[in-house]
């Protein structure tokens, strides 16, 4: 039986965080990524691998599934709701879980084995130092001119439901309809 076959059944054909149907994929869980054990891998939807590797674009309403998926059985799909929640513990109900979650020793040392890197990314902080997350809501706190788009951002404009771009001197958001990139250095948390 293949390393897909096994987890088709584990999970009965559907992704082991959200239970989505549609799209699966073998996702090994590093730094165990051996692709033929099993217990190494999980199975998870396009929109979960999607978020998974690309951080700044992870919704926070998504990962809500994780509150079942906190209480599998399957070490490889604690360690990734660990790892999620951690990414996302600025929100209460991700620390809430996080709090309640149980994980003996070793799965523990593969769930946090897996955050140094994660960790060790600049943050991204706006004008005044405060840290900025996917979702938060900025103020411009000058005039900028928006090349392309004919028009100016007034000062005082709130930016809300930003995303990250994956430079700390960036974020994404959508200004008088339109979506630009935008420097942190010329925005204040809300």
């Amino acid at each position: 039986m293949t390393t897909e076959q096994t987890l088709m059944e584990r999970s009965g054909a559907q992704c082991e965080l959200c239970n989505s149907k549609n799209d699966l994929r073998v996702y090994p869980v590093p730094p165990k990524s051996d692709a033929a054990n099993p217990d190494h891998s999980i199975l998870v939807c396009d929109n979960c691998l999607d978020q998974i590797n690309q951080p700044s674009t992870m919704d926070s309403n998504h990962w809500r599934c994780l509150n079942d998926s906190v209480w599998s059985q399957v070490p490889a799909v604690q360690v990734m709701a660990f790892r999620l929640l951690n990414r996302l513990s600025s929100q209460g109900w991700a620390q809430d879980l996080l709090d309640m979650m149980y994980l003996d020793e070793e799965t523990r040392e593969w769930a946090e084995s897996g955050l140094s890197s994660e960790e060790s990314e600049t943050p991204t902080l706006d004008s005044n130092g405060s840290v900025l997350n996917a979702g938060d809501t900025v103020t411009l706190i000058k005039d900028l001119p928006v090349k392309g788009a004919g028009f100016t951002a007034k000062r005082g404009t709130a930016v809300r439901n930003i995303a990250l771009t994956g430079n700390p001197e960036q974020i994404e958001g959508r200004v008088n309809g339109v979506r630009i990139v935008l420097l942190t250095k010329y925005l204040k948390k809300a």
